[in-house]
């Protein structure tokens, strides 16, 4: 019968016997060992501030917080073992809902890609994203991020996408006093009627900024601020918020984690708040 299974599964005799010894029994339970506690460590990186990650951020959140050091093969083969899923990337569809008349005005590219120019704050992103929670609620937020960091430095959130979403966000920069525009920073968008509203335009320039837009309907020339939102949109609980109140905290708690905590391959595996400290930090030496 053994003969006859072995046949037709394609597997040798020896094989089969060798695959039920005791000695492979136990390096297979030894493996399997071995694997449980690499799971439960990939699972406490995978829940750290309660926000799910995918392989690259557990890796740093390990070595980051935990200094444990695995490599990514390592962590996916677990991740895939165990179920341990990661968050799935939703296109942001996103469009303009103003439309510009007359008398708004779009600037030029002055940005042209060159997002990181290694200087904070020099170089400052923004745009508008729905928010859909609780049970069919919609919101906006509007962000305003660093270039050079990708660290949020201003957000509102509203249930309107009126002027004053783009306006409030803008105001929130300038109150931060911890934020010091260096000469020629400017601040960069699409071409949407919120930020070529006359009305806009004269708070960048109250404000002593600069003001760039992105080449209608090409969403590279803005992609930091589009990929942020795809990975906000990953890791907020938005969902679960059944008020407007809640989605609040909750986008505030978000955006913290992501400063603070979530670091990031392309930017020495460090967080925006801790990559922002380094840029100034060779500047000063």
């Amino acid at each position: 019968m053994v003969s006859h299974l072995c046949k037709v599964s394609g597997v040798s005799r020896q094989g089969y016997y060798n695959y039920f010894s005791a000695k492979q029994v136990e390096r297979r339970k030894d493996r399997e060992k071995k694997d449980e506690s690499l799971r439960d460590l990939v699972l406490k990186a995978y829940n750290f501030k309660n926000r799910k990650k995918g392989a690259r951020q557990i890796k740093m959140v390990l070595a980051g917080q935990f200094g444990v050091v695995f490599n990514l093969k390592r962590i996916r083969r677990i991740m895939k073992k165990y179920g341990i899923e990661s968050p799935f990337r939703r296109a942001n569809p996103y469009k303009r809902i103003l439309k510009a008349t007359q008398e708004h005005k779009v600037v030029p590219n002055l940005l042209k890609r060159e997002f990181k120019q290694g200087i904070p704050y020099k170089v400052l992103l923004t745009d508008i994203t729905y928010l859909y929670f609780g049970k069919g609620k919609r919101a906006y937020l509007s962000t305003i991020i660093d270039a050079s960091t990708n660290e949020v430095l201003a957000h509102q959130v509203s249930d309107r996408v009126t002027l004053d979403i783009a306006t409030d966000t803008l105001k929130k920069l300038k109150r931060n006093r911890k934020i010091k525009l260096p000469k020629g920073a400017y601040i960069h968008s699409d071409q949407g009627g919120h930020y070529t509203s006359p009305v806009y335009q004269k708070l960048v320039k109250k404000f002593r900024l600069g003001q760039s837009m992105s080449r209608r309907g090409n969403c590279w020339d803005n992609a930091p601020q589009e990929s942020f939102f795809g990975h906000f949109k990953d890791l907020a609980d938005i969902k679960s918020c059944e008020t407007l109140e809640e989605l609040k905290q909750e986008v505030k708690a978000a955006i913290h984690y992501y400063n603070h905590y979530r670091y990031q391959w392309n930017m020495k595996k460090m967080t925006p708040v801790q990559y922002r400290d380094h840029l100034l930090k060779v500047k000063v030496a």
